[in-house]
């Protein structure tokens, strides 16, 4: 089961009533930044060795 459009426009409304206008830029940077994390996460858990390792001392 999928979100529809009319099901994302109430929701957007409904996230503009809750926060206002100004605050939507900081929120949606906040979900941009956590969205990337959580790839970077998944692409750690599918490919863990493409990454190279700490330099000794940098624990």
């Amino acid at each position: 089961m999928s979100l529809g459009p009319l099901e994302i426009i109430l929701i957007l409304v409904v996230v503009l009533l809750l926060f206002g206008a100004k605050k939507l830029p900081e929120i949606g940077k906040g979900l941009g930044e956590w969205i990337r994390e959580l790839r970077h996460a998944g692409r750690e858990l599918i490919h863990p060795g493409d990454q190279p390792p700490n330099p000794p001392g940098r624990d």
